[in-house]
C-alpha cells in the first residue's frame, strides 16, 4: 500500500444487511450516496483505470469478513491518524502543522459523520491490551 503511494478513501452506500457486501461495493467504487469527496488516485492514472478494482483484488464476502475485526471508536480515531505513517504508528503526527489535539479533533469530526451507532472494522493487526482496541504506539 505505501510503497505504491496509493491512497484510497471513500464512503459508500449501505444497502445490505450483511455490510461486507457493502464493503465489496465500496472497493468496486460504488458511487457515494452523500456526494462526499473521496481520494482515489487511480482516477488520475491511466494504468490503474484499466483495472476497476485497483488496488483491491476481487474476493468473495467470506474472504473479506474473516479478515476484518471490529474496533472501538477510539481505535478508529487512532487508525485514521496512524494511516499517515508507513509503519502505521502515531509517530508521524509531528510532521503536521496542526497539533496532535487538532488532528484528533479532525479525525473525530470524520467519525462523527457516521453517527453514534456506527461500527468500525479493520484488517490492521495491532491489538491493544483490551479486546477490540488497537495499539499504534509501537512499530511492530
Amino acid at each position: 500500500m505505501y510503497e505504491d503511494a496509493y491512497p484510497y478513501d471513500a464512503t459508500g452506500p449501505r444497502r445490505h444487511e450483511n455490510w461486507v457486501l457493502d464493503v465489496l461495493a465500496l472497493m468496486a467504487r460504488a458511487p457515494n450516496p452523500r456526494s462526499w469527496t473521496g481520494l482515489d488516485d487511480a482516477t488520475q492514472n491511466p494504468k490503474c483505470e484499466a483495472c476497476l478494482t485497483y488496488p483491491f483484488v476481487a474476493h468473495p464476502p467470506e474472504y473479506i469478513a474473516r479478515r476484518l475485526k471490529e474496533i472501538d471508536r477510539d481505535s478508529a480515531e487512532n487508525l485514521l491518524l496512524a494511516l499517515t505513517d508507513d509503519r502505521c504508528t502515531l509517530s508521524n503526527l509531528s510532521r503536521f502543522a496542526e497539533s496532535e489535539t487538532e488532528l484528533r479533533a479532525m479525525a473525530r469530526t470524520i467519525l462523527t459523520r457516521y453517527g453514534d451507532s456506527a461500527s468500525f472494522h479493520t484488517n490492521v493487526n495491532k491489538p491493544g491490551h483490551v479486546s477490540g482496541t488497537l495499539d499504534f504506539t509501537s512499530s511492530g
